[in-house]
Order: structure tokens, then C-alpha cells, then sequence
């Protein structure tokens, strides 16, 4: 069952299920997703190996950071891809998931996002990829809406997550052996 949004209020306030939203989100949400907003985006640098026991990610390099006294700016040129980070930070129960999708404005610029769901017992904040897929370059102001979430409730036993992006780390900092 999806969440509406008078139950993941109560779990905010009650269970601190996301912690840092915006003001918006917490007096007028729309539907049932609640929206996050674009903290940091990093450009992917390095290389990469995914094997069966061990990990290593390239190296996250800050580019754009969100400052509440000054207005920044990311600016996404064709074929470009980011990693960003979320500014709210989630604190995950074991009978709840999220799933991601990113806000239909992106969609109408030609920005494709990407990202996991949000694990029952994940904590920190989250890192959804944006790559534009279009013909133009677009500038997102840091500190928007780009990606909302919706909460769904899991029935019956489930494992918490005890996965290496406990916390909301965004990269692997070297190889190293997979959970």
C-alpha cells in the first residue's frame, strides 16, 4: 500500500522518517510523493569495476553545492552525467520502502534520472544521477525540487539494509569487498 501523505506526516514527526525538508514539503505536499531537493552534484572522474565480491566507484568531484545565502547553479550540457546528492536525509523503518522518480519537469528538459529505491533501515541521504539525454544544456538552481518519493508498506518479514551506503556515502574511496 502506498502512503498518503497525512501517514508519512505523522511518521515524520513521530519516527523522524526524513529530516531536513522544506517548508513546503511539510505544510503543502501535493499527491502522495513528497518532493527533495538538490544539495551537491558531483562529476564522475576515474574508472570503474563491479565484480562478483569486490567494488570500486570513480571519484565523486564536487562541482555545485547548495549555499541558502547565494544563489548556485548546476548546468547540465548534452551528454553530460552527475551524481547529485538530496538535501533531506532519510531515517528508514523496516516496513517501509521507497521508490524514486524524478519530477516531470526534468523529463520536459530532456533529463533522465536514475536511482535505487530507498531501503527499509537505510539512513542518510540519497543520491539520484541525472544525465541529459537533450539537445540543450540546462541549468538547475541548487536547492530545487527535482525528484520526489513515494513510501510503500511492506507486509510481513523483511531484512533491514546493512549495505556500504549506510549514511549516504557517496562513493567507494577505492576498491573494497562488497557486503
Amino acid at each position: 500500500m502506498i502512503l498518503g501523505t497525512d501517514q508519512i506526516h505523522k511518521r515524520i514527526c513521530e519516527e523522524k522518517l526524513i529530516e531536513n525538508l522544506s517548508e513546503r514539503e511539510l505544510e503543502n505536499p501535493e499527491s502522495v510523493v513528497i518532493d527533495l531537493r538538490i544539495k551537491k552534484a558531483f562529476r564522475l572522474e576515474g574508472t570503474a569495476f563491479l565484480g562478483v565480491e569486490e567494488r570500486e566507484t570513480p571519484r565523486a568531484v564536487l562541482i555545485s553545492e547548495f549555499n541558502p545565502r547565494k544563489k548556485t547553479e548546476l548546468i547540465l550540457k548534452p551528454g553530460e552525467y552527475v551524481l547529485t546528492e538530496t538535501i533531506e536525509k532519510f531515517n528508514m523503518p523496516r516496513d517501509l520502502f521507497c521508490i524514486i522518480k524524478p519530477r516531470a519537469t526534468l523529463h520536459r528538459m530532456g533529463v533522465i534520472s536514475r536511482q535505487s529505491i530507498v531501503d527499509p533501515g537505510f539512513s542518510g541521504t540519497i543520491h539520484p544521477a541525472l544525465y541529459n539525454a537533450g539537445t540543450i544544456s540546462v541549468t538547475i538552481e541548487m536547492g530545487a525540487r527535482y525528484v520526489q518519493v513515494f513510501f510503500i508498506e511492506i507486509k510481513g518479514e523483511v531484512s533491514a539494509y546493512r549495505g556500504q551506503w549506510q549514511g549516504g556515502r557517496s562513493t567507494t574511496e577505492g576498491r573494497e569487498k562488497q557486503v
